[in-house]
């Protein structure tokens, strides 16, 4: 039973190198937008809020400040039920031109996220959706850069970079280089045409795809999914015109949950969506990388409790681990202009083994709570 523990540990440690140095090669295959065109197209940016009254003004403020032709701009904010003084905020800027939206729904919903931007998109003008978060922060030339990449590579749907940033903690620090290494993920899935994730932060659509895909049909009964779930119906009919914009001014910054239960609830949001793919591939994906971690902890508690000729395959496929999520991973930090962060790599990649044999369990059972609801 031991030794075959240690050939599946071996066999799937090797596994993770050749996943990991191949979704490696697709952040490279990633081109950098050389130069920004004046863009044409006209822009929606949708934001579903619920009580983010001490970060929407901000938000606000960076969207209404890009360089990007104002006649071409349309900001919705919808409030989703919340019960502080989010829509009193948004109501200040109407006279340049924000709209509000407030739900008020009578019945209990599970998927309020993807009716609040569906209801945006209902009455929107923009040929472009773009949907970002109420506590996100933008450099002034994201929307250009973004629209303009979109336009260039002639994309029906577009993913483009978040970024955690202003940290107040250590544990937020170790978010940031977590949360680098997903998004890393989502871009070079795009970089090797085999879409995996997004992030709808800071995510780009055409409204005719989006109305030709039927929206949000079939994935409407899970509370997440407006991002990935969607990503995955376009990749199913138009894997080629789905692009990721590599550049820094692309970039949309946000904040990392600031305690242990904020981030585990997050997590388990995000991994409530794995069992609804409908690509086997990525199902296959998820589940090695997770049973890889898993053998890990398995094999390392067996060490741990005096099980010989464990712990020196423990240490081998720790060590392979550890390499390859260097190489993956340093670009990403260079990218970002967060190399410091590398620093805290030995011990985020020990943590994964034990965050994910965890989350994949805990993502896929029961509800979870969002913004104060309990959701599944």
């Amino acid at each position: 039973m031991i030794q075959i523990l240690n050939y599946l540990l071996i066999i799937f440690a090797c596994v993770y190198v050749i996943l990991v140095l191949w979704m490696r090669r697709g952040w490279f295959l990633l081109s950098e937008p050389n130069n920004t065109v004046r863009p044409t197209m006209t822009v929606s940016v949708i934001i579903a809020a619920r009580n983010e009254e001490l970060n929407i003004r901000r938000t606000i403020e960076s969207i209404l400040g890009q360089n990007y032709p104002r006649e071409l701009l349309e900001l919705i904010i919808i409030d989703d039920h919340s019960d502080d003084s989010t829509s009193l905020i948004v109501k200040e800027y109407e006279e340049k031109g924000v709209k509000l939206i407030q739900l008020n729904e009578n019945g209990r919903l599970n998927s309020y996220k993807k009716l609040a931007i569906s209801r945006a998109i209902d009455c929107c003008h923009g040929e472009i959706i773009i949907t970002t978060d109420a506590d996100c922060r933008m450099g002034s030339n994201w929307l250009t850069t973004v629209i303009s990449t979109f336009e260039k590579e002639g994309a029906y749907l577009q993913s483009s970079p978040v970024v955690y940033s202003e940290e107040k903690s250590f544990f937020e620090r170790l978010q940031t280089l977590e949360f680098l290494y997903l998004i890393g993920l989502g871009a070079a899935g795009i970089g090797n045409k085999k879409p995996t994730t997004c992030n709808g932060a800071n995510l780009a659509y055409r409204k005719d795809i989006f109305k030709q895909m039927g929206g949000f049909k079939g994935i409407d009964e899970l509370a997440s999914g407006d991002d990935e779930l969607f990503l995955h119906k376009v990749a199913e009919q138009y894997p080629d015109r789905i692009t990721f914009c590599k550049s820094q001014d692309a970039v949309v910054y946000t904040d990392a949950k600031p305690d242990l239960k904020s981030f585990i609830s997050q997590r388990r949001r995000w991994a409530s969506k794995s069992t609804k793919y409908k690509n086997k591939g990525v199902i296959a994906l998820g589940i090695s990388i997770w049973f890889f971690n898993l053998l890990i902890l398995v094999a390392a508690v067996l060490a741990l409790c005096g099980v010989k000729f464990v712990a020196w395959v423990v240490l081998f496929a720790l060590l392979l681990k550890m390499t390859v999520e260097f190489l993956f991973i340093q670009p990403l930090t260079r990218f970002a202009s967060r190399n410091e962060l590398l620093w805290y790599l030995p011990l985020l990649s020990l943590a994964h083994i034990l965050y994910l044999a965890y989350i994949g369990i805990l993502g896929n059972v029961g509800k979870y709570d969002w913004k104060g609801r309990q959701v599944k």
